[in-house]
């Protein structure tokens, strides 16, 4: 029998444990067969095979994404305007795109915009200037972090909000010292703005802003992505588009906590971690507690740094959104029904609320290999890292956060602080798993930049994120292609490049394990190959 797919001349890093390298491998039916030299590769090659020469380059097993946002980002690539610091440079670029939008839209339409950095793009626009540069349309804004947004008073009007509105619980409608609105909203707050600009939305607008996702993340080496905070109109959507037959790459639904009815309906229909199959599969559930380091929003026990923004609290140690007993049953409840338990936790006061909650509901149904995880776990102080040891949790690392949002958590929390944001070498070496994730929309989509800050401890901008937590580029690999499936439960079909598992792997323009490691930020991808069919080509 005959392969569908050979690779031949490639310099393939298997990224299984025992650090295996080969030149050639085969693929029937989506996976691999054979790996070995290309002579012994050629025997498997017939009529219907499709060959692809990777000409001497680097193959690495497909990244696997362990947690984004590809639901928001379809809608926002199909309706929304970017901002960010690439295309926004000046707060008078970031007006002009606004009066721009909102002169080409139908009257009435919310115009909105996403991945504002106020850092890099002349901070925040005043609720004036918001005014005049929409002429009377509604406007939100959301920061690059997605906790946080700008609106101005169109928007609030159409919300029902003035300045005599109370905060919502967990939530804040930033005023200045007369009690007037500032137009900057945080967390709960945003959502206010976030479900009147998304109330339109329908299952085909995700799956036709999927197509285009798909499309970026093909081209970024991405072969798996985790759907963080998935909610029900995007399930749907993936189902029909599993039935469609439009899946090019592989997804995982993280069932959001916030869709009220979701994750006990889930429990309700016995779903557990794992349902589906290769191509779309419940991965578990998730609650988001903790909040933003770069808007100033998340749980610290210790102040904020730096200049306040107007409106902002002082002294400052960040917000949560559940209060504890609630989400200790919402998770017990989800842990003891099979479904894998996700908490988010940034600031170290975030961190050691949701391991509070994971920790009680595994003394209420202990499971040994639990992989209950805290997703994205900034800051990570010593005592924080032997509690994740002492009770085996993952370290779902936010590292798409190092380079691109680096400078804000320096200048917010401190140079000192650095030493223990996304400390992946102490991790490492305490034996505490630390997948890395991308959490696009919020940030990019490509994985390299972050492998990168993992390696240089640098962002692109030279922001110190200090030397002493640096890992190997094959550390960085490992945390986006076998921690990540194994974050998963899906070791055993992806991850690393073995007989039997998925013929998923990308071809790369350079060599990102032992070339140089100040050009693997730049890193682009040759082809990308899901299931032993071919993607992406450069």
């Amino acid at each position: 029998m005959n392969a569908d797919f050979v690779v031949l001349g490639g310099r393939i890093a298997t990224m299984d444990a025992a650090g295996t390298e080969c030149s050639a491998l085969a693929a029937h039916g989506g996976r691999i067969v054979a790996l070995g030299d290309d002579d012994a590769m050629r025997g498997h090659i017939g009529p219907g095979t499709t060959v692809l020469h990777a000409e001497g380059r680097r193959v690495l097993p497909g990244i696997v994404d362990s947690h984004a946002h590809p639901d928001a980002y379809a809608i926002r690539l199909r309706s929304w305007r970017l901002v960010s610091p690439d295309r926004v440079r000046s707060r008078e670029e970031l007006l002009e795109t606004i009066r721009r939008r909102c002169a080409e839209l139908p009257p009435g339409r919310w115009a909105a915009f996403y991945r504002l950095n106020e850092r890099a793009s002349g901070g925040y626009p005043t609720l004036e200037e918001l005014d005049a540069a929409s002429a009377g349309r509604p406007i939100f804004i959301l920061r690059t972090d997605g906790h946080l947004g700008l609106a101005n008073r169109a928007a609030f009007a159409a919300c029902g909000i003035t300045a005599q509105t109370r905060d919502p619980p967990y939530g804040r409608f930033d005023k200045l010292a007369d009690g007037s609105l500032t137009g900057l909203v945080r967390e709960t707050a945003a959502h206010i703005f976030l479900n009147a600009v998304h109330g339109q939305d329908s299952e085909s607008d995700i799956a036709e802003g999927m197509e285009l996702v798909q499309d970026q993340c093909l081209a970024a080496g991405i072969t798996s992505v985790a759907n963080s905070l998935c909610p029900t109109t995007a399930i749907r959507a993936y189902q029909q588009m599993h039935r469609d037959g439009r899946w090019r790459m592989r997804m995982g639904i993280i069932a959001s906590g916030r869709d009220e009815p979701l994750v006990p309906h889930l429990i309700g229909a016995g779903i557990r971690s794992g349902f589906g199959d290769e191509f779309l599969r419940v991965v578990g559930v998730e609650w988001c507690p903790d909040c933003s380091t770069s808007g100033r929003t998340a749980a610290y026990w210790e102040p904020y740094l730096g200049t306040p923004v107007p409106g902002e609290p002082v002294p400052n140690t960040g917000m949560l959104l559940y209060e504890k007993e609630d989400l200790i049953r919402r998770a017990s409840a989800a842990h003891a029904a099979g479904l894998q338990v996700m908490i988010e936790g940034v600031g170290d006061r975030g961190i050691d609320f949701a391991l509070d909650v994971m920790e009680a509901a595994l003394r209420a149904h202990w499971v040994d290999d639990h992989r209950m995880r805290v997703e994205h776990c900034c800051y990570v102080t010593p005592s924080i890292l032997a509690r994740l040891k002492r009770g085996g949790f993952v370290d779902s690392s936010a590292t798409g956060f190092m380079d691109e949002l680096g400078e804000a958590y320096a200048a917010n929390r401190g140079q000192e602080a650095m030493r223990w944001m996304w400390p992946h070498r102490s991790l490492i070496d305490a034996g505490v798993p630390a997948p890395g994730h991308s959490d696009f929309a919020v940030c990019r989509v490509s994985p390299w930049t972050a492998i990168a800050a993992m390696v240089n401890r640098r962002t692109t901008t030279g922001a110190d994120l200090d030397a002493r937590e640096a890992v190997t580029p094959r550390e960085a690999v490992h945390a986006y292609t076998w921690l990540g499936a194994w974050a998963q439960r899906e070791e055993h079909e992806k991850g690393s490049l073995e007989a039997g598992k998925l013929a998923d792997l990308v071809v790369l323009d350079r060599d990102v394990l032992d070339g140089d490691p100040a050009a693997v930020a730049g890193t682009q991808v040759m082809a990308t190959v899901v299931g032993g069919v071919v993607r992406h080509r450069a």
